[in-house]
């Protein structure tokens, strides 16, 4: 007998034992159903029945069970059609639902697949196995919820950090920006205290401590531009977008020794390069600034006086490994574990430094699809490299 809110839809809960879910039979067989109502009660599963079509798609549409047991044989709206009707409905569209039937014909299963069924039992149902179909189901089901609303969770969060990184790194260029202006006004200053030390005292000037600490204030407003700077390229390696085209490394290596032939001559330094360059693809700007940090780094931490060899030889398929090899004391294993990390500095009593070369070129060759490390040399010394993809 059929019962009403909605009509002919039993909704019976067993309290004994542990809530397992929520389970919708839709078959027009009493048998069955009280066969499978009993059994499923018992397991602790909340039971809805629905004695056809129509009068499932009634109840999803104000309610949504963790998995339907479809009957494919039934009047009016068989189990296909019924099938096809519940993926529109939106508190079912992602219900599991199990189809059963007498059918053995092949082709019945593989439409049911179609129409998106997870699964096919066959008439006479067997009781432990429709239970294992059906607690493997739900599980599934709830850990793909599970994943989706951790999916949407982590989609909020990504929303909401895009956001905050696009706030700070506005707000980094203008306080950039401003620290700039406020440090030309420094060096300026200083530079023009120098200049008027020279008209009211002749060559006599300030005295001489005087001097060295307006050469100070320089040096110090210059560093701080240079930390600026470098901050700003760091925070934005990953966020700019740039053309990835082949790069004439003879010509970049060329450039950076020469900007940096004072730094060079200052120190003494040789300054080999080893064979050939093969070619690659990159972006030549930021390739650039990998050379150059790892010559400058080669000049601070090298030898007295420092001597370098640059070089490329093949690297992984697809790759090609370039390095720059020095003369100097070698790195440690603990070393080599912190060195591309920021503000780290190896050798502090030797070079000062703000520690954001060598992160800035790890952020650099990463993003151009590459890697980079250091070695300790057989006969001392370090080789510090990178790799590039090959043209």
């Amino acid at each position: 007998m059929r019962e009403s809110a909605p009509q002919s839809i039993k909704a019976l809960e067993h309290r004994s034992a542990e809530y397992a879910g929520t389970v919708l039979i839709v078959d027009d067989n009493p048998e069955n159903l009280g066969f499978l109502f009993e059994y499923l009660e018992e397991c602790g599963y909340k039971v809805l029945v629905a004695l056809d079509g129509e009068e499932a798609l009634a109840y999803l549409a104000h309610t949504a069970p963790d998995l339907i047991l479809l009957d494919v044989m039934m009047p009016v709206l068989d189990g296909f059609e019924t099938c096809i009707r519940l993926k529109e409905t939106p508190n079912a569209r992602d219900t599991p639902v199990i189809f059963m039937s007498a059918l053995s014909d092949p082709q019945d299963k593989v439409r049911g697949f179609d129409l998106g069924g997870v699964d096919y039992v066959t008439k006479p149902i067997h009781k432990e196995e429709v239970l294992a179909r059906i607690n493997a189901h739900v599980s599934l089901r709830r850990l793909q919820k599970e994943l989706e609303e951790r999916n949407q969770l982590l989609e909020r969060k990504h929303r909401e950090l895009e956001e905050r990184n696009e706030e700070l790194d506005a707000f980094s260029h203008m306080v950039a920006h401003d620290l700039r202006n406020a440090l030309v006004r420094v060096v300026g200053f200083a530079d023009l205290l120098l200049e008027r030390s020279e008209v009211h005292y002749g060559h006599r000037g300030w005295d001489d401590e005087t001097r060295d600490d307006l050469e100070r204030i320089q040096d110090s407003a210059l560093q701080m531009q240079e930390v600026i700077d470098s901050l700003l390229l760091l925070a934005g390696i990953s966020r700019k977008q740039v053309t990835i085209e082949p790069v004439d490394m003879g010509g970049v290596v060329e450039r950076v020794l020469r900007h940096l032939d004072g730094r060079i001559t200052e120190s003494e330094a040789t300054v080999q390069v080893a064979g050939a360059w093969p070619g690659v693809v990159g972006y030549r700007p930021w390739i650039e600034r990998v050379w150059h940090n790892y010559v400058e780094n080669g000049i601070k931490y090298g030898g007295r006086p420092p001597v370098l060899v640059l070089g490329a030889d093949p690297g992984a398929p697809g790759m090609v490994r370039f390095w720059v090899r020095d003369n100097g004391p070698g790195i440690s294993d603990a070393d080599r574990e912190t060195v591309f990390r920021p503000f780290t500095r190896l050798h502090q009593d030797r070079a000062e430094g703000h520690g954001l070369g060598l992160s800035i070129v790890q952020r650099i060759v990463k993003a151009l699809g590459g890697e980079v490390g250091v070695q300790r040399l057989p006969d001392g010394g370090s080789e510090f490299f990178f790799t590039l993809p090959s043209r």
